[in-house]
């Protein structure tokens, strides 16, 4: 599975659409060539840039810094957004685009992409954002088609698509989990490659999309974005992971109160609330003070003393948004869990019980 990055522009700037609403809209730089070229740097396979004024609007003002990032980059350059005519398909794919992406237009003048596909063997890809009941909706999300998932993806296979963009409007990426629903459908529908293009919300989201099957086939690649950038995870751990490894990342969502533990072996329990339960590590030991700060958040944070004698609390009680995830979580890293309604036990290395509550 391959990893495309995807930079939005919207109004000459990089932004990042939580729902997907241009009202949405939180601008991240105003630099997006450079945002691109930090992600080639990363190590990104492809990029997938979205034109939003073009789609949503028709507005075509940022073509000409689209044209200098593809022109600039070392790696191919995907291009969306907009692209409903034969003249602006040619000029995209003859400034350099590696490939270009047709949404509405496959939707709205299917004889034009079936032309393009002709002439443009490898180069065109159709992008399908799905609402309910698999239905497709186009023109940045703004309208819905009345055109379904599946006859779409067999129309523009017949027609000559390289492979399918598939996602479920309106969904969050950092919050929601992948509609594996809709990317199997894709999957059982079409022999092309399908590519997950909405995002994912951890490692974990991660590995589902990598063991995907339906018909036998698997899922071509991924588009990531903000997920990364939010810090979930890199584009190295993300790369481990789709080749079968990767660190274990614990789903997040913690609430904790400020608590001092003492510990037999600081290294231990570090990696535990480290590597095991996901707290960032805020100090760590140095100039001989055996002693680290870890937190899940801002102002909540735990004090690892190697010390038994510093004491523990009688058990650490936090916060979880998803108690089902953490203790799916808790099965993939091997740590043994008593349960309960809405409630996970778990024990650090020093026999403290630690427990997580849904809320």
């Amino acid at each position: 599975m391959k990893i495309y990055a995807r930079v939005n522009i919207l109004g000459g700037l990089s932004v990042r659409l939580p729902h997907g609403g241009l009202d949405e809209a939180i601008a991240l730089d105003n630099d997006p060539i450079g945002r691109a070229k930090n992600w080639a740097e990363q190590g990104v396979d492809y990029l997938h840039i979205v034109d939003l004024d073009a789609a949503a609007y028709g507005d075509y003002r940022n073509r000409s810094l689209i044209d200098r990032l593809v022109d600039e980059l070392d790696i191919p350059v995907q291009v969306a957004g907009g692209i409903r005519s034969e003249g602006e398909a040619e000029r995209l794919i003859a400034n350099g685009a590696w490939r270009i992406v047709m949404g509405t237009a496959a939707i709205e003048n299917q004889n034009m992409v079936w032309d393009l596909c002709r002439e443009n063997p490898d180069k065109i890809v159709v992008s399908l954002d799905v609402v309910q009941n698999e239905e497709i909706a186009t023109r940045g999300w703004t309208q819905n088609s009345g055109r379904f998932l599946e006859e779409v993806l067999i129309e523009m296979s017949s027609a000559g698509a390289v492979a399918f963009l598939v996602a479920e409007a309106g969904r969050d990426a950092l919050e929601e989990p992948p509609n594996l629903e809709v990317l199997s459908a894709a999957l059982a529908a079409v022999d092309e490659p399908v590519i997950a293009s909405g995002g994912v919300r951890d490692l974990d989201d991660l590995r589902t999309l990598t063991r995907l099957q339906s018909s036998g086939r698997m899922l071509d690649g991924v588009v990531v974005g903000r997920e990364v950038t939010a810090g979930r995870f890199t584009i190295s751990e993300a790369k481990q992971v789709m080749a079968g490894g990767g660190p274990m990342r614990a789903p997040g969502g913690i609430n904790a109160t400020t608590v001092r533990v003492g510990v037999n072996s600081l290294e231990a329990s570090l990696g535990f609330y480290t590597d095991l339960l996901g707290f960032a590590p805020v100090r760590t030991p140095n100039l001989g003070v055996a002693a680290a700060v870890v937190q899940s958040g801002p102002g909540q944070q735990i004090e690892l003393v190697e010390n038994p004698d510093a004491g523990q609390p009688d058990s650490l009680t936090v916060a979880v948004d998803e108690i089902e995830r953490w203790k799916e979580h808790f099965g993939n890293v091997g740590i043994e869990v008593q349960s309960g309604d809405a409630v996970l036990e778990i024990i650090d290395p020093d026999g403290l019980t630690i427990r997580f509550e849904e809320g």
